[in-house]
């Protein structure tokens, strides 16, 4: 694993593929880590860079003293700068799909092509997320991360749904279908509000990418040719 310093932080990360690749970004989900990319990443390594990023609090990234949303756009656009990543495709699951969505908003020139798996919508969580009582004290994330997050998605910013109408890169939307926890209506109002998002659905739950790789690789591998 190798690490890159942004913004009083240690952000790890992992990489697969020619160096001269074009740039693909994996953003995981809430409470889980780069790993989580690794049956998918050595896969679209064949024909891109993939560097898979732990987030701010997870992983092994630094803890700190905040966490949010922006936070971690921020994190990953001081990231790209300190990797002399001009422009790359982002990819990101659930927590990193709102965190690649809001860059591509606040900075479309930086991203080529988008995808977001299962992105959690700026409408308030139901039920609304709350911390189980008893926490693992041991998990491999900031529980500090989760709470600042659940915070963030029972009391959502309604300019998200604006940003999205600021993407410029074609985006897929992958969707999980009825099995998803996710209200898929608004999953598609996400593709249609992106001037040239497309959805696909996955019949397979929140987890597409785990749970369905085969698929899942073969919409993105599709999409990004």
């Amino acid at each position: 694993m190798d690490t890159v310093e942004v913004n009083g932080l240690r952000l790890a990360y992992s990489t697969w593929g020619a160096a001269s690749a074009p740039p693909v970004i994996l953003l995981h989900s809430l409470g889980e880590s780069g790993s989580a990319w690794d049956v998918v990443a050595p896969v679209l390594a064949g024909t891109h860079r993939v560097y898979a990023v732990d987030l701010r609090g997870h992983g092994s990234s630094d803890r700190a003293g905040e966490y949010s949303f922006e936070l971690m756009r921020d994190d990953v656009r001081a990231a790209l700068d300190a990797l002399g990543l001009a422009k790359v495709t982002l990819i990101g699951h659930s927590l990193g799909a709102v965190v690649s969505w809001l860059l591509a908003g606040e900075d479309p020139e930086r991203v080529d092509r988008l995808v977001l798996e299962e992105p959690p919508p700026p409408v308030a969580a139901n039920p609304p997320r709350t911390l189980p009582d008893d926490p693992d004290p041991d998990a491999p994330f900031d529980w500090n991360a989760v709470a600042a997050i659940y915070r963030q998605r029972n009391e959502p910013d309604p300019t998200y749904w604006d940003l999205l109408k600021r993407i410029t890169a074609p985006t897929l939307v992958i969707a999980g279908g009825r099995q998803s926890q996710l209200p898929q209506d608004e999953l598609a109002r996400i593709a249609e509000l992106v001037p040239d998002g497309h959805m696909t659905t996955i019949p397979v739950g929140h987890h597409v990418h785990r749970d369905r790789p085969e698929a899942f690789i073969a919409a993105v591998s599709a999409f990004l040719s």
